[in-house]
C-alpha cells in the first residue's frame, strides 16, 4: 500500500479524526474571519478561504496534523502586496486577492512538483526569526484601532496605533473591555486545559452581549452567507504586479507550515515530505482563487490542537473543511459580533510570536546571525506594509554573509 493511501489504523477509529477536525472548527472560524480584516479583506472571505482550500489541502498533505486556512503571517503579507495597488475592502482589492492566491498557489505547486522542496532552507531561522517577531509588532499594532474602537488619522500601521495608544479620550471602554475579556478567555483558557473553546466562548459571549445590551461599537455587519462563488473572473492583466508579492508569500508563508510537519514528523517518528506539502499547500491555494477568497497557509496553533486531539490522517482537515463549508449558509448570525472580538482574537493568536531571547540569542550568538536576524527585524518594521520586501532583505543579508565568510576564510588561507 502506499504512503499516500488515507486510511485508519484498525485501532484507530476514524472517529477520532472526526473529534479532532470538528474541534479544529471551533477555533479556526473566529480565527479566520479576524485574519481576512488583517489582510484588508471582508470577514466573510476568511470562511471562504478555510472551506475548500482546507478540503483540497487534506487530499495531498504529507503531515496528518496541518490545518490549512487564513494565517497571521500570511494575510500580513497579503495586506503588504495589495495595499499599494487598491483599496483595503475594495472591489478591485478582493480580485487582486484572489489573483494573488493563484500565483501563491502555481508557486508552490510548482516547487513540489519539481520537488524543490529544498528552496525553503533559504529562510534561515535568522531570518524566520527576524521576521516573525517583527512581523507579530505590526499585527498587535494593527489591531490596536479596532481594540480601543478609535478612529486614527491616516498613516502606516505604527503610527496608527501610537496615535490609537495615546488618544485614551477616542477609546470606547465596551469595545476595550470586550477585546480584554477575549484575549483573557482564550489565553487564560488554555492554562485550564489545552482544549478549552476560549475563542468560540469569546465569540457567542460577544454575539450575545450585542443583541441583548445593544453594544453600539463597530461590529462586523453584514455577511455574506451561501456556498463561495466559483469563477475563473480574475484580473490577469495584473498578474506582472502581485507576481513578486506572491512568490515571496508562496516561500515565506510555507515555512511555517514546513516548520509545523516537520516537527511533528520528528516528535511522532513519522516520514514527512516538504514537496508533497508544497503540494498539497499549492492546491489549496488555486483552489481558493476560484472560490473568492485569498492566500492561505499551515496554522502552527490549529495544527497542534489537531495533534492534541488525537488527529491520525488526514482526513481530520476534510472534516474541518467540510464543517466550515455547512456553516457557510448560517454565518449571518455573526453579524453583530463586536469587531473588538476579533481584535482580541488575533491579538491573543499571535502574542506568543514575539521571541525577544530568540531574537537576542541569534544576535549574541556570532555578529552574522546578529546581522541577518536584527536586519530582517529592522527592515520589517520599517518597510511595513510592504513586509515581503523585509523578507527579501533578510534573504539578502543570509547569503551576503555566508558569501563573506567563505571569502575570508579562503582570503586568510592565501595569506
Amino acid at each position: 500500500m502506499s504512503e499516500n493511501t488515507l486510511v485508519d489504523p484498525p485501532n484507530r477509529p476514524a472517529a477520532i479524526d472526526l473529534v479532532a477536525g470538528l474541534s479544529v472548527v471551533l477555533v479556526l472560524i473566529p480565527q479566520s474571519m479576524a485574519y481576512a480584516e488583517l489582510a484588508g479583506l471582508p470577514s466573510h472571505l476568511g470562511l471562504f478561504a478555510s472551506a475548500l482550500p482546507l478540503i483540497a489541502a487534506s487530499i495531498f498533505a504529507s503531515s496528518p496534523y496541518l490545518q490549512t486556512g487564513p494565517v497571521a503571517m500570511t494575510c500580513l503579507l497579503t495586506f503588504g502586496a495589495l495595499s499599494g495597488l487598491a483599496t483595503p475592502g475594495s472591489a478591485e482589492y478582493i480580485r487582486l486577492a484572489t489573483l494573488l492566491a493563484l500565483v501563491v498557489g502555481v508557486t508552490r505547486l510548482a516547487l513540489g512538483v519539481l520537488k524543490l522542496g529544498s528552496v525553503t532552507y533559504l529562510m534561515t531561522d535568522q531570518v524566520v526569526t527576524g521576521f516573525t517577531s517583527g512581523a507579530t509588532i505590526l499585527i498587535i499594532s494593527s489591531q490596536l484601532p479596532k481594540v480601543f474602537a478609535a478612529v486614527p488619522p491616516a498613516g502606516g500601521v505604527l503610527r496608527q496605533a501610537g496615535w490609537s495608544l495615546t488618544h485614551p479620550g477616542q477609546w470606547e471602554w465596551a469595545a476595550v473591555s470586550i477585546a480584554v475579556v477575549t484575549a483573557v478567555l482564550v489565553l487564560g483558557g488554555r492554562r485550564l486545559h489545552r482544549l478549552f473553546p476560549g475563542a468560540l466562548i469569546a465569540v457567542m459571549g460577544g454575539v450575545l452581549w450585542s443583541q441583548v445590551f445593544g453594544y453600539s461599537g463597530p461590529v462586523v455587519g453584514d455577511i455574506v452567507t451561501g456556498w463561495p462563488p466559483l469563477t475563473l473572473d480574475l484580473p490577469w492583466s495584473e498578474t506582472g504586479a502581485v507576481l513578486v508579492g506572491g512568490v515571496v508569500i508562496a516561500l515565506v508563508g510555507f515555512a511555517e507550515a514546513a516548520s509545523i510537519s516537520r516537527v511533528f514528523a520528528a516528535a511522532d517518528n513519522q516520514r514527512w515530505s516538504a514537496d508533497r506539502e508544497f503540494v498539497s499547500q499549492g492546491l489549496a491555494n488555486i483552489v481558493a482563487a476560484f472560490c473568492s477568497a485569498f492566500p492561505v497557509g499551515g496554522s502552527f496553533s490549529r495544527s497542534a490542537l489537531s495533534r492534541l486531539t488525537g488527529a491520525q490522517t488526514r482526513w481530520s482537515g476534510l472534516v474541518t473543511g467540510l464543517a466550515v463549508l455547512a456553516f457557510l449558509p448560517f454565518a449571518q448570525i455573526l453579524e453583530t459580533l463586536p469587531r473588538a472580538t476579533l481584535g482580541g482574537v488575533v491579538f491573543a493568536a499571535v502574542v506568543g510570536l514575539i521571541q525577544p531571547r530568540k531574537l537576542w540569542a541569534s544576535v549574541r550568538s556570532s555578529s552574522r546571525n546578529g546581522l541577518v536576524a536584527g536586519g530582517t527585524f529592522v527592515a520589517t518594521l520599517a518597510l511595513a506594509p510592504r513586509v515581503e520586501r523585509a523578507v527579501m532583505v533578510g534573504v539578502a543579508l543570509s547569503l551576503a554573509t555566508k558569501a563573506w565568510a567563505r571569502f575570508g576564510v579562503r582570503s586568510s588561507q592565501s595569506i
